[in-house]
């Protein structure tokens, strides 16, 4: 069963160091900023283990923990406590929360992933068969839809995204969600195929009423400036800065 793992760290960089350590195995990654983002993510998704950081703005690591032992639905999951001082008082305090399970930054990717194994059990996706073929390039980070492209768009993908992407939207619309990034931060290629491909995802999103943001590399966002089709679409180089402004 795939595991839901919430990370809440105001750092972008501690993130992805969480998000890039868990990528090979079967878990789907939640993110939140502070505690308050991360307490509404945990209320919605009710994550198997939560990654908590306990300097954080807006509502701190030990406020959010408060705030899970107050809930009967939310209390019971594990939690791993990350901390920048590895001193004997700040590590007690920790304990005195009744959290056993922390780590001092900065951490490894492979030491996370041994202390997550000796509190929940987590499979390695590899040799497991993709029961959705949609995602290869579709995913969910919490409310988000992200679709993300490969780095040469040929006819072949534009029809196989094309094929999924009426699904996607009619999931979004069903469930009630509304945000949806178009990731074309591994395109190296414009093409005719890009661009067509580019613009009937966002036609298609507008017509679901999904609200779209398109993320790519500075070079590309230039190069899709010089055709008419895409001249005038907001090309934004930072994902995490547009998940913040949803």
């Amino acid at each position: 069963m795939t595991l839901k793992i919430l990370t809440v760290d105001d750092s972008k960089t501690i993130r992805m160091i969480v998000k890039k350590a868990f990528k090979p195995y079967d878990c789907e990654l939640y993110e939140a900023e502070n505690g308050q983002q991360g307490l509404e993510v945990a209320g919605r998704e009710k994550p198997d283990l939560i990654i908590l950081d306990i300097t954080m703005p807006v509502m701190t690591g030990v406020e959010m923990l408060e705030k899970l032992m107050e809930n009967p639905d939310l209390k019971g999951i594990p939690v791993i406590m990350l901390t920048a001082e590895s001193g004997k008082d700040n590590v007690m305090q920790i304990v005195k929360m009744g959290v056993k399970n922390y780590m001092v930054k900065p951490f490894k990717g492979e030491q996370l992933i041994e202390r997550t194994q000796k509190i929940v059990d987590i499979k390695p996706l590899e040799g497991k068969p993709s029961t959705d073929p949609s995602s290869k390039y579709f995913l969910m980070d919490g409310d988000i839809c992200i679709l993300s492209l490969p780095s040469k768009i040929t006819r072949p993908v534009s029809v196989e995204v094309e094929t999924y992407l009426g699904a996607q939207l009619k999931k979004l619309n069903t469930e009630g969600l509304n945000k949806f990034i178009l990731d074309l931060s591994s395109v190296s290629e414009t093409n005719m195929n890009l661009i067509k491909l580019v613009v009937t995802v966002i036609e298609k999103s507008q017509n679901a009423k999904v609200h779209t943001r398109v993320v790519g590399q500075d070079g590309l966002a230039a190069e899709l400036k010089e055709f008419a089709e895409t001249s005038d679409i907001p090309i934004h180089s930072d994902i995490e800065a547009v998940k913040a402004k949803f």
